[in-house]
């Protein structure tokens, strides 16, 4: 049971990086497509029915988590708590930033919501990929399954490495420029005219920065982290996952001028990339930078078999109702977006 659920997690932040990523790729790219106000308020029209129920999948991971692997949920809590307190005030500026930007309708007022949403979405983008980065290059687990690390020391992913080094940087300045680019697909696929252009331009220019990245940090994780090399090795099928990745990535460059298929291989990309991240980490669900024994496994951290299975039903009935909201929810607000000077609303 330890390896279904630790395929369902997987599969649930997966789904959440590919929808709330384009929502903070927007937040990001926002800035640099729009050129006024109006086009601003399109940008962010474009995500504005869908945001908040995308956050419903990171709710329902974590809440997986908790259930399924209660000793990565604890360890995880305890040792990533300052970050995490940072990820979550992150999480509250971007709503509210979307939510308050219309109330009034000062121009001061509307600048500072959407630098507020930029900034929460920048630094978002970021913390979720160093997160990914400390996920994979291993924490300093003791015996008894806790780990605590500051923020930074030296900024170097050995000895006394912080939450900060130069390779979870790396991971985080990876997860900003393919999140921006995923957003900027995002905005393509919705809007028209001067503004369509102007994203479907930005997202051509940050494709060059996306391949160097992925290669860059892909190098570095193979070389940080033997476990995930061993992985490959052992189970040469799953090298499918960076196949699908690699797509993706040449699929948003081929298809760039039909946005519906660019940003469907944008997801792809993402997919392939978080794939082959659990692929190569699996049996770890939280490698020992210390001692890899003492790292915590899909098998030694699950929850009793008993209530995993009983979970397991309910999970699917949770799941299948998320799913149909989901696509209720894309389909009522399919198609392009527009705005007028005098309607409300972001």
């Amino acid at each position: 049971m330890g390896t279904v659920w630790f395929c369902l997690i997987a599969l649930m932040l997966t789904v959440y990086v590919a929808l709330d990523g384009f929502d903070l790729g927007a937040g990001i790219a926002h800035l640099f497509v729009a050129q006024n106000e109006t086009e601003r308020r399109v940008v962010l029209r474009t995500i504005g029915p869908v945001w908040d129920g995308n956050e419903v999948w990171l709710i329902a991971a974590g809440g997986t988590l908790y259930f399924a692997f209660p000793p990565l949920y604890a360890a995880s809590f305890s040792g990533f708590y300052l970050p995490l307190m940072m990820v979550l005030w992150l999480l509250i500026l971007r709503g509210i930033s979307l939510e308050f930007r219309r109330h009034v309708t000062a121009s001061l007022w509307t600048s500072f919501w959407s630098g507020v949403l930029f900034v929460a979405s920048l630094l978002l983008a970021v913390f979720y990929g160093a997160a990914l980065g400390n996920v994979v290059r291993g924490v300093p687990l003791n015996a008894q399954g806790q780990f605590f690390e500051a923020l930074w020391t030296n900024f170097r992913p050995a000895g006394e490495k912080g939450i900060l080094d130069w390779y979870t940087i790396l991971a985080g300045v990876a997860a900003l420029v393919a999140l921006t680019l995923h957003g900027s697909l995002w905005v393509a696929l919705k809007t028209e005219n001067e503004l369509h252009e102007r994203a479907r331009k930005f997202a051509a220019k940050l494709w060059w920065a996306v391949a160097v990245a992925t290669v860059s940090i892909t190098w570095a994780s193979f070389e940080l982290q033997p476990h995930l090399h061993a992985s490959y090795v052992a189970r040469p099928w799953g090298y499918i996952f960076p196949a699908i990745a690699v797509a993706g990535l040449v699929g948003v460059i081929v298809f760039l001028k039909q946005e519906r298929r660019a940003f469907r291989a944008s997801c792809a990309y993402v997919a392939g990339m978080l794939g082959s991240v659990a692929f190569g980490l699996y049996p770890d669900v939280l490698p020992a930078s210390t001692n890899p024994a003492l790292s915590l496994t899909a098998h030694n951290a699950k929850a009793p078999d008993y209530g995993l299975k009983i979970g397991l039903i309910w999970w699917i009935i949770g799941i299948i109702l998320a799913t149909i909201y989901s696509v209720t929810v894309y389909r009522r607000f399919a198609g392009k977006v527009s705005v007028s000077p005098e309607e409300e609303g972001y």
